[in-house]
């Protein structure tokens, strides 16, 4: 929801710190980039477990995600095939935040259905882009990318304030499961509508 309706006024914020990188990078390497960071800042916590750190860390690794989309219009070099890899590399980091998560709680059941959710969201979109055209701006939907990304980073906040007993990561993971379930049903119901219009 944050990104289809502000979208295009967080994304020239990111020009400026884009600006050093395109000098050196391209786009698509900014984003393989991203996804090695998330990599990186998960396998950490897997070693470390202190969840604190991997809520700074997930979170300075997605905002360094949002870097190729600038440094694609510093460069002139948006392609399709730039939008289809970050596409496909956000996937991938969402998979690899998850699995963390699941592991260190121990939550694999939550993980399974929250990634299977968010994959879901995604998918419901895509597909009907493949039926008719999509505005990428007219699916304004409950849980995307970018609320779940924060959703995480405040659950590893909350874990670290009230300590690992608490167990509030499989919990987070619960919730996060039905929030992206209800958002790919949201977003199917839409896509009915479209494409019951078009006939």
């Amino acid at each position: 929801m944050i990104d289809g309706l502000f979208k295009k006024y967080i994304d020239p914020l990111w020009e400026a710190p884009a600006r050093p990188l395109a000098r050196v990078f391209t786009a698509n390497q900014v984003t393989l980039m991203g996804l090695g960071l998330i990599a990186l800042v998960s396998l950490a916590y897997v070693w470390h477990r202190a969840p604190f750190w991997y809520a700074v860390g997930l979170a300075i690794a997605f905002s360094a995600d949002s870097l190729d989309g600038a440094v694609a219009r510093i460069r002139r070099e948006s392609s399709k095939f730039g939008g289809y890899l970050d596409a496909i590399a956000d996937r991938y980091q969402e998979m690899i935040a998850l699995a963390a998560l699941a592991y260190v709680s121990d939550a694999w059941a939550a993980g399974y259905f929250a990634l299977s959710g968010a994959f879901l969201t995604s998918y419901m979109k895509a597909r009907a882009a493949m039926e008719t055209k999509v505005d990428n701006a007219a699916w304004p939907d409950l849980f995307e990318r970018q609320e779940r990304i924060f959703f995480i980073c405040l659950a590893l906040v909350c874990q670290s304030l009230v300590g690992a007993h608490a167990g509030v990561i499989p919990w987070a993971l619960w919730l996060l499961a039905i929030l992206t379930h209800l958002t790919a049903a949201q977003r199917f119901l839409r896509a009915k509508k479209l494409l019951q219009e078009k006939g």
